[in-house]
């Protein structure tokens, strides 16, 4: 008799997630020594490197919440079968009573996995941008840093498909444009660090999978706290969507998020292809081509070279690059635009003049 169908979903998301990182590692090595190998296909992949320290190592961020202790145990039972080394990583925040209690517990889970390095990393929250970027910033700064002592080749999260669904619902209240409404991406970070295999997955086929498999988990306090914008989302906004419009919401919104990126992405690209050729000899950027360009692609031009003079791309809001914008479409002598991260945009003879005070 197979695994509870829960538990077999979840397996198969890490397993190709797995199939994906094992093959760029063997094309990392190839690269290294410098001769081709043969093609190799991601779902029938057979490559085993030859000894422990070629085998790419791949770290379980875990919580202790359903998501995440689904995750970690899906990890441990494939990375065993295509030779992956696999470890664990839990963040103790310390916004909780006994939250280093908590962490601790949950290493020792991670252990008795047999995930190996393991390790339980207590970080500062700070206050910038309210308490859950805050604490997201947090993190992400700690994984960031155990992947590269531990040399990680990969990160998974348990975010899935609802969480997905929220983030879309975010975005779309922040009015922050297409790269918002797209969500989370499965393959995000420097070098493709980060990987969401659940992103197809909804949070009821994880709870079931630990149910399943008698893994005890944690649920945090805050994810129903509704001082926290999310939760009221998770608990309130998205039930009364689904109530009003049926079920069938938060698949809609995953696929949302699907379309929005293969859009945001096109136009990216169109944006970079785009950008030497609204510039002078000197790099300076042109008015009047910019006016000629869909707005779409001349805004991602402006939000880049705003970035690119200094300003925090979290700091820089989608109204901050309409304002830049004007200086292009209505442009009535108007001065400099100021901008996070102490820059400035002003118009000067034709050229559009972005640097920090």
């Amino acid at each position: 008799m197979g695994p509870h169908p829960a538990v077999a979903a979840i397996r198969l998301a890490v397993r190709r997630v797995l199939h994906d990182v094992l093959t760029e590692h063997s094309d990392r090595l190839v690269r290294s020594v410098g001769h081709a190998a043969p093609a190799r296909s991601c779902a029938t992949s057979s490559f085993h490197p030859a000894s422990t320290d070629e085998q790419p190592l791949v770290l379980v961020a875990c919580s202790g919440g359903a998501d995440s202790m689904a995750l970690a145990s899906a990890l441990a039972f494939e990375a065993r079968k295509l030779s992956v080394r696999a470890g664990g990583i839990t963040v103790d925040h310390g916004l909780q009573d006994g939250s280093d209690l908590r962490a601790a517990d949950v290493a020792a889970r991670l252990t008795a996995m047999q995930l190996d390095p393991v390790e339980a990393i207590a970080v500062r929250v700070g206050r910038d941008g309210g308490p859950e970027a805050a604490a997201r910033d947090a993190r992400y700064a700690a994984l960031d840093d155990a992947a590269g002592r531990h040399g990680a080749a990969a990160v998974l999260l348990g975010h899935t498909r609802d969480d997905q669904a929220e983030t879309v619902l975010l975005g779309l209240a922040r009015g922050s444009g297409t790269r918002s409404l797209s969500g989370m991406a499965a393959v995000s970070g420097a070098a493709g660090r980060y990987r969401r295999p659940f992103l197809q997955l909804d949070r009821q086929t994880a709870r079931k999978a630990c149910m399943a498999q008698s893994l005890p988990v944690w649920d945090d306090p805050h994810n129903a706290d509704p001082a926290y914008t999310r939760s009221r989302l998770r608990h309130e906004g998205l039930p009364a969507l689904e109530k009003a419009l049926g079920k069938g919401v938060v698949e809609a919104l995953a696929r949302t998020a699907q379309l929005s990126r293969d859009d945001a992405d096109a136009l990216d690209t169109w944006a970079a292809d785009a950008d030497a050729s609204v510039r002078d000899d000197a790099g300076r950027l042109e008015c009047v081509k910019l006016y000629a360009l869909p707005p779409a692609v001349r805004r991602r031009i402006l939000r880049r070279a705003v970035i690119e003079a200094g300003a925090p791309a979290g700091s820089l809001f989608a109204r901050h690059v309409e304002e830049v914008d004007r200086l292009i479409t209505g442009w009535r002598g108007q001065g400099a635009i100021n901008l996070p991260g102490r820059v400035e945009a002003r118009r000067q003879g034709g050229r559009l003049v972005i640097r920090q005070g």
